[in-house]
């Protein structure tokens, strides 16, 4: 069984009204981690930037507004499904990307169909690839 999607999209990043450039970020899905998704943003002249995020996020996020902390994904025109805003914050900085919906939508189809939506839980070792994960993150925390 495939273990993971992944895929990689041009985004506009959205520095101010008046200047905006495109960057290269990768998607990727993964069955260890069944309900996020990770986008891997290079910027120019910096090292690659992941965020891990709810995949039903993304997918709420590309109909309306969605996000209640420091990932909000809303479409730019409520009237259509043209693109989305995906805005990341982190303390008082925030960074502003544009994307196309219909990658995002392929994406999200290749995704459910490796797990649907809604059967995450049905993977056996979801409950062990859990705590591993979380011991990481504490381990970068406590490390950094």
């Amino acid at each position: 069984m495939r273990e993971s999607v992944q895929a990689e999209v041009l985004m506009s990043f959205l520095v101010s009204e008046d200047l905006s450039f495109r960057i290269p970020v990768e998607l990727t899905y993964e069955t260890r981690d069944p309900y996020a998704v990770r986008m891997t943003f290079h910027l120019p002249g910096d090292a690659p930037v992941t965020w891990a995020f709810g995949r039903e996020l993304l997918l709420d996020g590309i109909n309306g507004p969605s996000g209640d902390g420091d990932v909000h994904i809303a479409p730019t025109d409520p009237e259509g499904l043209s693109d989305v805003h995906i805005r990341l914050q982190v303390g008082v900085d925030r960074a502003l990307f544009r994307a196309g919906v219909a990658p995002l939508v392929a994406f999200l189809d290749r995704t459910d169909k490796l797990v649907p939506l809604g059967q995450e839980r049905t993977l056996g070792d979801f409950e062990d690839s859990l705590e591993a994960a979380l011991g990481r993150i504490l381990a970068e925390e406590a490390a950094g």
